[in-house]
């Protein structure tokens, strides 16, 4: 009777292989059938709707946590923009940056956290709108594992800029969905060409739109926003885009370290905040 060997797609060059290759014959990575190399197939780049999801779906869960932690005043006397505001006890709690929260409490841990609160419904929809725009852009040119490590690096180096800048307390998904816009900016340049230009010239309408909106609008983060490009480029250009490598395992298993690292901070902050809320110091 013959045996029927299964077969997988390679994590490194995604052809098809025998599960049990000690060595894919195509690529030559070694192990391609191992259970750590297929568990980082969640960051391969043909799924980046399964981690936008992910991402929106946390941000929104962060967003009505803070409400019920301790929510704000009705907002029915503050204005479309500030409807069902979070008071700022269950934001600091939960893990809201900027100068207060790193420098006088040392929690460096809110420097991940703040990119996945919101300060109202309206600052909620508009951020994920823009993750469910930009995230599918930037994974088609950059592979999912590399987009997912630019967002986390993209809004870690907007709110370290943030605190450098003096900023007392800040959040929002803005930070690392600038990271984005960093990336795909980088990407336009390097590439150049007709194809470049083209994602180089709507790049640039997004930055000057919220460079616009920073100046008009009080209380908006623009260092936040130039830290998040200038963070996203820089990761953007360490990692490189496709026309340039392919996705490894590499990219995969560092897109699992920064995954990793969020749940860990958000995991952090959400203790901390059920500690205080039960000691009644929110």
């Amino acid at each position: 009777m013959a045996t029927i060997r299964q077969t997988i797609l390679c994590p490194a060059c995604r052809r098809l292989i025998s599960r049990d290759e000690t060595t894919c014959p195509w690529c030559g990575t070694n192990h391609p059938g191992a259970w750590w190399r297929r568990s980082l197939d969640i960051f391969n780049g043909d799924n980046p709707l399964l981690a936008m999801k992910i991402i929106i779906s946390i941000n929104v869960g962060m967003y009505l946590l803070s409400l019920l932690l301790n929510p704000g005043m009705p907002g029915d006397a503050r204005g479309l923009f500030t409807s069902l505001t979070p008071d700022q006890n269950s934001l600091m709690a939960l893990g809201a940056t900027g100068t207060l929260p790193v420098l006088q409490l040392g929690r460096l841990w809110s420097l991940i956290n703040a990119g996945y609160l919101h300060g109202g419904v309206m600052h909620l929809l508009f951020n994920m709108m823009a993750v469910y725009q930009i995230f599918p852009m930037a994974a088609r040119e950059y592979g999912t594992s590399r987009t997912i490590t630019i967002y986390c690096f993209g809004g870690l180096a907007g709110f370290v800029l943030s605190v450098l800048a003096g900023i007392p307390m800040t959040i929002g998904a803005s930070a690392p969905v600038c990271g984005l816009i960093g990336a795909l900016l980088y990407y336009g340049k390097s590439r150049g060409g007709r194809w470049g230009e083209a994602v180089s010239r709507e790049v640039m309408g997004w930055i000057i739109s919220l460079a616009l909106f920073g100046f008009i609008f009080p209380g908006i983060n623009n260092w936040g926003h130039a830290g998040g490009i200038a963070g996203g480029a820089a990761a953007a250009f360490v990692l490189r885009y496709r026309d340039r490598q392919p996705e490894s395992a590499g990219h995969q298993l560092l897109a699992a370290v920064c995954a990793g690292v969020t749940l860990l901070s958000l995991g952090w902050g959400l203790t901390e905040a059920a500690v205080a809320f039960l000691w009644g110091g929110i």
